[in-house]
């Protein structure tokens, strides 16, 4: 079983895993992302791998609390292990090279932007990474994210970090030339509806955008169907046809009612949970 070599709480609900797993380390590309299950008969989840280190054989996850199973992941400590850790799944980020290319964090979604970030300016591209939150005490990763773009702009909506609203505001300045200057690609990752609106800022403009499909992902491994998302009039699998596609094909209405579909049963879950922690 895979041991935690590092944590850190980054947010009341965010926390920084560094995991021992030589063989996901070894191959992980940016974009892609691992399934963890942390008991037997538990539920598995994907998680995007936000930065990897070949030589130490480690990889960095960020997990966000938004349920029983991601509340079981957060209450691990440094020394502990975890019951499965597949991976790297899912296709790498695929983005032509030599333009300016900017990456959106929404929340969470900035973890995702650390090794891609590093690689696409190591290959000499320019790089911009907005990074998103509802306030500066919820903005995460800052700090690491810096030393790997060319550029960083905070947003935050109430402007207690950087500029006052949100990604796309931002970003639509940038594509009016303001700033760091209009954009080649975009690559979101966070939640559905900021990707969703990223890829209506970017749509007019004409500018290359990928979004991150993997909140809809369940099994990860293409045979449970859950993940199915239809890009371009055509059905997709997020675990192995990305997790990124084309954000100006993407059915994000679909998407979205998609991603609400297990909703009870989460809210199931989280209950029982809650009930054993107080020993009901």
């Amino acid at each position: 079983m895979p041991r935690i070599l590092e944590t850190r709480r980054l947010t009341p609900v965010t926390k920084y895993f560094r995991i021992d797993a030589p063989l996901i380390a070894a191959s992980a590309q940016p974009g892609q992302f691992v399934i963890l299950r942390v008991r037997e008969g538990g539920e598995r989840i994907p998680i995007t791998i936000a930065d990897y280190d070949r030589d130490a054989g480690s990889i960095t996850i960020v997990v966000q609390e938004v349920g029983a199973t991601t509340k079981r992941v957060c209450a691990l400590e440094a020394g502990e292990e975890i019951l499965d850790v597949a991976g790297p799944l899912g296709s790498k980020v695929e983005v032509p090279p030599g333009g300016h290319v900017c990456g959106v964090g929404g929340g969470f979604g900035a973890a995702a932007l650390l090794c891609l970030m590093r690689e696409l300016t190591v290959r000499g591209d320019r790089t911009t990474a907005i990074l998103g939150a509802r306030n500066r005490d919820l903005l995460i990763l800052v700090d690491e994210v810096r030393p790997l773009c060319r550029n960083v702009e905070l947003c935050t909506d109430d402007g207690s970090a950087g500029f006052k609203g949100f990604v796309t505001q931002r970003l639509a300045q940038m594509i009016r030339g303001e700033g760091p200057g209009r954009p080649d690609h975009v690559i979101a990752i966070g939640p559905m509806a900021m990707m969703r609106a990223v890829a209506e800022t970017t749509r007019e403009a004409k500018i290359n955008t990928l979004v991150s499909m993997d909140p809809l992902m369940v099994d990860g491994t293409g045979m449970c169907g859950g993940c199915r998302v239809t890009v371009g009039g055509r059905a997709q699998f997020a675990c192995v046809d990305g997790p990124c596609f084309d954000a100006h094909q993407v059915d994000f209405e679909e998407a979205m009612r998609r991603n609400k579909q297990y909703a009870r049963e989460e809210r199931q879950a989280a209950d029982r949970l809650a009930c054993a922690a107080a020993g009901e």
